[in-house]
């Protein structure tokens, strides 16, 4: 089809005093993405903070063990003081912080630009008027 049409155009041309100018290759930048993996690794502080667990733990028996003791009002301090300092004990840390190294696995792509052929585009003259023709070679 193309042919035909640019046959034909090229026969009526030549019976009509059309000239070409310009012939016009016209490219376009393709990218092309090829994936890889890198492993990352980060030195992470794991521990050292605080035991909520055990604090809640710790003022519950430490509560309990303060009930035990005194009388009256006395009995209501023993039981606040108890569970205070149960808390307190149970809250301490399960040890000194430690530094681990935590690794995870990350895609990430590597880009390669290519230039590619998209059309072309003839540009003549025919009876005073300028025409242009884009056609794919």
């Amino acid at each position: 089809m193309k042919i035909l049409l640019l046959t034909t155009l090229a026969l009526g041309l030549t019976t009509t005093s059309a000239f070409a100018e310009t012939v016009t290759d016209h490219y376009k930048t393709v990218i092309n993405q090829k994936p890889y993996t890198v492993e990352i690794c980060r030195d992470v502080t794991v521990g050292g903070g605080t035991n909520t667990e055990g604090a809640i733990l710790g003022g519950l028996l430490g509560g309990v063990i303060g009930n035990q003791f005194g009388k009256g009002t006395g009995k209501e301090a023993a039981t606040g003081f108890g569970a205070i300092l149960g808390a307190i004990q149970g809250g301490k840390s399960n040890g000194p912080a430690q530094t681990q190294t935590q690794c995870q696995t990350e895609t990430r792509y590597e880009e390669q630009t290519q230039e590619v052929y998209s059309h072309s585009v003839v540009t003549f003259y025919t009876d005073g008027k300028k025409y242009s023709l884009r056609f794919k070679k």
